[in-house]
């Protein structure tokens, strides 16, 4: 009841910035994006497509990216804050005083410029580095963003600049890779502008959905690392673009000092007999979402960075780190209102599964709230995505042998410590933030890593698939860096090569992000040979990779030593600043560091 009645008047508008983060977000300040943006940086010309006559059918995005000869640089300072996003105050990590941040905006082929200030100087101070999440980075795997794999944290009051180019085009995010730090607030939305597969005429743009921990960050690390951990941990909310309410009154609310009631929505507009682009991105630690908008079809347009064969839907599944792109017709008629949901699945550990967003057609009455009605579509409860065989890529591409195959069970168990830890392929994955894999990698001539760091040498393999299986009951959302997978399988029990179904090897779904159900399993399989590098293969649910759900895939080895992947100065420079950094303070790194 508590919540219903925070319903009733939760349309009030955030009071103060120190409640929203300075963030448009969810507010009708948020513009509507453009097509594709003008060479000088402008958002507001249409007159000459940057990539031509290229065609989201017959162009391949992995090799055809126009060359534009044109950088977009952004300037990020990280430094703490104090915000109540749902109206609890409490303290977290901000880009720029943003929450969510500001939002990265590139062409197809344009280069992205990043200058990241880790201004977290206060006590603690603490590293950072940001992913920039499904970017293929190829030539640059130095810009990946993961301490500990590719460069080593940006230490406190240094600054290190990203560059790497939009090599394909659609929906993304960044995000902290230093620990569990994103969900503690770092995190905001990318778009990349290039070609349609579908026609539309507004795009809503970004609206990132996220679980919400009332706790800092590191203390729910420390709480799923310590003894005893009993393998589930409880988030507060649910949020929609930074925003929702929280029922002060009850006992999830701990201190309610520190806790304002009808913190107020994320609102969106629709005009009547329109199409409306909508970019949904889960950006949280844990929960697997179901997104629906009372009364209204969505038809399905892209998975991550790929562009697919429309389809219907009232309900999208999204694990942590996907996106999907939906574009909407808005039949509905001027002057009423529907509700946009969240919800987190049965399958997510949460007080607050529900977040809610208003969307109003013209002449409402944004004072009110919504009075639609849900769809009536049960949570099966698997946390599964839409099944492949709808999920064809627009694009279609040929599937190459694999030249390896390869298992990688998924389990879980405690130690002699009682720590609940992970294991994937039969390793608990730690890093070295001092010593990262790609740089080590570069440095040696023989040697071996270290078994914990869990590096895969896959050599001059030119293509690999892996066969997943989860022998747990808990979904998990798999996400593979400097490529995209394609996805051949999934589904319930173990794949077995002489009992499963033949895989799909036409034309399979491709994506940077599968879900692989409770007891299920995926096979996937990618290209080895194009993207030289050492790239993180993980559970993206923040909590599971703080406890060792990862593996390190290193691709053409004796490639990376050669002088076209020298590493940078300044990668080396940071590490030159982490390590003064830590010679005069110790890292409190309890996790694996992912």
């Amino acid at each position: 009841m508590g919540f219903l009645k925070a319903c009733c008047s939760l349309m009030g508008e955030l009071s103060s910035s120190a409640q929203n983060g300075k963030s448009k977000w969810g507010t009708f300040f948020a513009p509507t994006l453009p097509l594709w943006m003008m060479s000088n940086g402008g958002r507001d010309g249409y007159k000459n497509c940057p990539w031509g006559n290229q065609l989201a059918k017959t162009y391949n995005p992995y090799t055809d990216a126009p060359h534009t000869i044109v950088t977009r640089r952004y300037d990020f300072n990280i430094s703490r804050g104090v915000i109540a996003p749902d109206g609890y105050e409490k303290r977290v990590i901000l880009v720029n005083g943003q929450y969510p941040g500001p939002l990265i905006e590139a062409n197809w082929g344009d280069y992205i410029e990043v200058k990241v200030t880790n201004s977290i100087e206060d006590e603690p101070p603490e590293g950072t580095a940001i992913h920039w999440h499904g970017f293929l980075q190829s030539g640059t795997p130095w810009m990946d963003g993961v301490p500990g794999v590719t460069q080593c944290p940006i230490a406190p009051g240094k600054s290190f600049t990203y560059r790497f180019r939009a090599e394909l085009y659609g929906t993304s995010w960044y995000h902290s890779h230093y620990s569990a730090q994103y969900a503690g607030g770092l995190h905001g939305p990318i778009v990349v502008y290039g070609p349609r597969n579908v026609e539309y005429d507004v795009d809503l743009g970004p609206i990132m959905v996220n679980d919400w921990w009332h706790k800092d960050y590191y203390e729910v690390v420390k709480e799923v690392m310590a003894p005893g951990f009993a393998g589930r941990t409880y988030s507060d909310n649910n949020l929609i673009n930074g925003k929702m309410n929280f029922d002060c009154s009850t006992k999830a609310a701990g201190d309610n000092t520190r806790c304002t009631d009808n913190a107020g929505l994320s609102k969106f507009k629709f005009q009547s007999g329109k199409s409306h682009r909508l970019r949904f991105i889960n950006a949280g630690a844990e929960g697997t979402q179901r997104i629906s908008i009372d009364g209204h079809n969505m038809t399905v347009i892209a998975n991550d960075f790929v562009s697919i064969e429309p389809y219907d839907t009232q309900v999208v599944t999204l694990g942590v780190g996907q996106r999907v792109d939906v574009v909407v017709h808005a039949h509905g008629k001027p002057g009423s209102s529907a509700w946009l949901r969240a919800n987190l699945t049965s399958c997510s550990t949460t007080t607050q599964p529900l977040a809610l967003a208003a969307i109003y057609y013209e002449n409402a009455d944004e004072s009110t709230m919504p009075k639609s009605t849900a769809w009536n579509i049960p949570d099966p409860g698997t946390c599964a995505n839409d099944d492949l065989a709808l999920t064809q890529p627009y694009f279609p591409m040929t599937l190459p042998k694999p030249s390896f195959t390869h298992h990688m069970d998924i389990g879980n168990f405690h130690n002699a410590s009682n720590n609940f830890l992970w294991k994937f392929g039969g390793v608990t994955a730690s890093v070295n933030y001092n010593n990262p894999t790609l740089l080590r990698n570069q440095d040696m001539i023989h040697g071996k890593f270290q078994p914990e760091a869990n590096v895969i040498n896959y050599g001059t393999n030119s293509s690999v698939r892996i066969i997943i299986n989860n022998l747990g009951p808990g979904p998990h959302p798999i996400h593979a860096h400097g490529l995209n997978m394609y996805v051949l399988a999934a589904g319930p029990g173990n794949y077995s090569e002489a009992e499963s179904p033949p895989l799909n090897t036409r034309n399979p779904m491709r994506r940077d992000i599968q879900m692989v159900t409770g007891s299920g399993h995926i096979v996937v399989q990618f290209d080895t040979s194009k993207n030289p590098g050492v790239w993180p293969l993980h559970c993206h649910v923040a909590w599971h990779s703080s406890a060792g759900f990862f593996a390190q895939m290193l691709f053409r080895p004796d490639q990376l030593q050669t002088r076209p992947f020298a590493v940078p100065y300044d990668v080396r420079q940071t590490c030159r600043d982490w390590s003064a950094f830590t010679n005069q303070t110790v890292p409190d790194q309890i996790d694996s560091g992912l």
